[in-house]
C-alpha cells in the first residue's frame, strides 16, 4: 500500500513538473512571436522602388550607423564580415546587399520589417541582440522599407556569412528565446503630444533608429540594457571605453550647453566644451555628420530636455591628490602635454582640445581619459573638422604610475576637481586589450 501511494505521489510530481515545464515553454514561445504577423512573401515585391525612396533610404542607413557593424574595414560596404566582441562571444554581421545566395537578394520587405522590429531572420530564426533591434524595432515601416530599398539598389556582393562564435548555452535559439522573453517587448514609434515636433523627433532619432541607449546604458549580466537606467551611461563591452551619462552634465548631459554647441559636436565632433574620441568617433563620422541639419537640431532638442541627475558627492567634494603625485604629474605634464594643451591647460582653438573646465578630462570614472593616454587616438574627419589633430599613445612612454600621475594633476589643476586616479585603474585598462 505504501509503495502504491509513492508511486502515485511520484508520477502526481513528475506530470506536475511536465505541466511547469509546458507551461514555461509555451510562454516564452508566446513572449517571442507576440506581435508577429506571418511572412508569406517568399520573394522581393515587384514593384521597383522610386529613387526618392532610395536616397531617402540611404540616409536614413547613416542615421542609423549600419555600415559600421556591416562592413569590413576595407571591404565593400554593407557586404559583412565585422566582428563584434561580446562577453559570451563573437557576433558575426551578415551581408546586407541583394545577393541572391549570400545577402538579402531573396528578402522582401516584409522580412525585413520583421528583422528591424521583432528580431527574426528571413527563414525564422532569432537573431541576436548585437543587432539593435531592441532598439530598432520603434523605427516606423515607412523608415524600414525606405532602408531596404536602399539595400536592395546596392550592387550584389558575394561574400558568404561568418558563423557566430559564441560559447554554449549563448550559441542555441532556446537560450535566445529564454533572453527575448526576459528582456525584449516589441514597440513602436509613439509621439508625445505635451512635446515639440523637434522633440519628438530627436526621441526617434535617440531612441530608435540612433540606438544612442544600446551605449550610453549599463548591462546586466545577460547583456540586456538596463530600463530603469536608460542613457545614465555604461561601459561598451569589451572595448574598455565608457559611453557617459547622457542625463548626467558630470559626464555628458547637455542640458547647460548652447544648441549650437550640441549640433556641432554632433555634426563636425568638435565644440567648444568638448570633443569626441574611441567609439564616439566612428559614430560622427560614418553616421551623424551626414544628419540634416533639421534632423541635428530635433537631436540637440531631446537631448538637452532629458532629465539631469544630480553631482555624486565624489564631485563635490573630491579628494586632494598626494603632494608627491602632484609634483610627478606636473613634471610628466610639462615634459609630455604642455606643448599641445598649453601651460594651463588652455589649449590651442582649432587644434588641441583644452583641458581645463573639460568633462572629458573631470569625468568619473575616468576610462576614457586613461584610454586616451594610453593609446591615443583622433577625432573624426568631418567637413566642419576635415584634418583633426590626433593624441600620440603614450603607453610605450609613461608607465602605469606616471599615468596616474599626469591625470591626477590635470583632474586637480586649474580649476578642475576630480578624484585622482589610481595607478591600479591604469594597470587595469593597459591589461583589458
Amino acid at each position: 500500500m505504501a509503495n502504491t501511494l509513492t508511486k502515485k505521489r511520484l508520477a502526481w510530481a513528475f506530470g506536475l513538473l511536465v505541466a511547469l515545464f509546458a507551461a514555461v515553454v509555451a510562454t516564452v514561445w508566446m513572449l517571442n512571436v507576440r506581435g508577429e504577423t506571418p511572412v508569406t512573401r517568399v520573394a522581393p515585391v515587384a514593384v521597383p522602388a522610386s529613387p526618392a525612396q532610395i536616397e531617402r533610404g540611404k540616409y536614413l542607413a547613416q542615421a542609423g550607423n549600419c555600415i559600421s557593424c556591416h562592413t569590413v574595414r576595407g571591404g565593400p560596404a554593407y557586404a559583412g564580415g565585422r566582428g563584434i566582441d561580446t562577453p559570451f562571444g563573437a557576433v558575426y554581421a551578415p551581408n546586407l546587399t541583394p545577393h541572391a545566395e549570400t545577402g538579402m537578394g531573396t528578402w522582401s520587405p516584409d522580412h525585413f520589417w520583421r528583422a528591424m522590429h521583432h528580431g527574426r531572420s528571413k527563414d525564422g530564426r532569432l537573431l541576436y541582440p548585437a543587432f539593435p533591434y531592441t532598439e530598432y524595432t520603434h523605427v516606423t515601416r515607412e523608415d524600414s522599407d525606405a532602408i531596404f530599398a536602399y539595400l536592395h539598389s546596392l550592387p550584389p556582393v558575394a561574400q558568404p556569412n561568418r558563423d557566430h562564435t559564441l560559447r554554449f548555452p549563448y550559441n542555441s535559439q532556446w537560450a535566445l528565446a529564454v533572453w527575448r522573453a526576459l528582456f525584449f517587448t516589441p514597440g513602436a514609434n509613439t509621439q508625445n503630444p505635451h512635446q515639440s515636433a523637434d522633440w519628438n523627433r530627436g526621441a526617434y532619432l535617440v531612441q530608435g533608429l540612433g540606438h544612442c541607449v544600446a551605449c550610453h546604458s549599463p548591462r546586466n549580466a545577460l547583456g540586456a540594457s538596463s530600463l530603469s537606467r536608460s542613457l545614465q551611461g555604461g561601459i561598451i563591452p569589451l572595448q574598455n571605453w565608457y559611453a557617459p551619462g547622457l542625463t548626467s552634465s558630470a559626464q555628458a548631459g547637455v542640458a547647460d550647453w548652447p544648441l549650437e554647441d550640441v549640433v556641432a559636436l554632433l555634426k563636425t565632433g568638435i565644440a567648444p566644451h568638448g570633443s569626441v574620441m574611441g567609439p564616439m568617433a566612428e559614430v560622427v563620422f560614418n553616421s551623424t555628420q551626414h544628419l540634416s541639419d533639421a534632423d541635428a537640431h530635433a537631436m540637440a532638442v531631446y537631448l538637452r530636455a532629458l532629465p539631469q541627475e544630480s553631482i555624486p558627492a565624489a564631485h563635490q567634494r573630491p579628494a586632494v591628490p598626494a603632494p608627491e603625485t602632484m609634483r610627478l604629474g606636473a613634471q610628466v605634464y610639462d615634459q609630455q602635454c604642455a606643448q599641445c594643451h598649453g601651460a594651463s591647460g588652455e589649449g590651442q582653438a582649432g587644434a588641441f582640445p583644452a583641458l581645463a573646465d573639460n568633462r572629458a578630462v573631470t569625468m568619473d570614472p575616468p576610462i576614457n581619459a586613461v584610454q586616451a593616454v594610453l593609446h591615443g587616438g583622433y577625432l573624426p574627419a568631418t567637413a566642419g573638422n576635415p584634418r583633426p589633430f590626433g593624441m600620440p599613445p603614450f603607453t610605450h612612454v609613461l608607465n602605469d604610475a606616471e599615468v596616474a600621475a599626469v591625470l591626477s594633476f590635470v583632474r586637480a589643476s586649474w580649476g578642475n576637481q576630480a578624484v585622482p586616479v589610481t595607478a591600479i585603474e591604469v594597470y587595469k585598462q593597459r591589461e583589458s586589450r
